[in-house]
């Protein structure tokens, strides 16, 4: 029997193939409901629900099928009996965003819980480092 660590990274792995396929059933299945998503673009409050989670998809697809990448280079997870979180860092951009700045990957941070039996995740967090040297300099003076 897989441990709660395999099962969720199992789970990980095939939504971040689905989403590299633009597969949204599979995107969507393993997701709470009453899911909390704060994403690289707006809104800056984010998203709540799984419809509002759903209307993130298909401007992100569009943009895959121009020939960008997402892909799990790192992924980590931490579980409980109930809960668990989850990080990872992906490749997540164009080979001219890759050739321009072959270091920058995207962060994700996944909070899971237990619902029927089953491990859902309840909230997800995108982010990439601020890469604007002038705005970096301003944050760190």
């Amino acid at each position: 029997m897989p441990t709660h660590e395999e099962e969720i990274r199992t789970l990980i792995e095939r939504w971040a193939e689905a989403v590299h396929v633009r597969d949204m059933d599979t995107v969507l299945a393993d997701h709470a409901d009453d899911i909390v998503m704060f994403d690289v673009p707006p809104p800056y409050q984010g998203v709540r629900g799984l419809d509002a989670y759903r209307e993130t998809w298909p401007p992100f697809f569009e943009w895959l099928a121009t020939g960008a990448v997402f892909k799990i280079e790192s992924l980590d997870v931490v579980a409980g009996d109930d809960v668990a979180f989850a990080y990872a860092l992906l490749r997540c951009g164009t080979e001219k965003e890759f050739s321009d700045n072959p270091d920058n990957r995207l962060r994700l941070t996944l909070g899971l819980r237990r619902e029927g039996g089953r491990w859902v995740v309840a909230h997800e967090h995108h982010s990439f480092p601020l890469t604007d040297a002038s705005t970096a300099s301003a944050q760190d003076g």
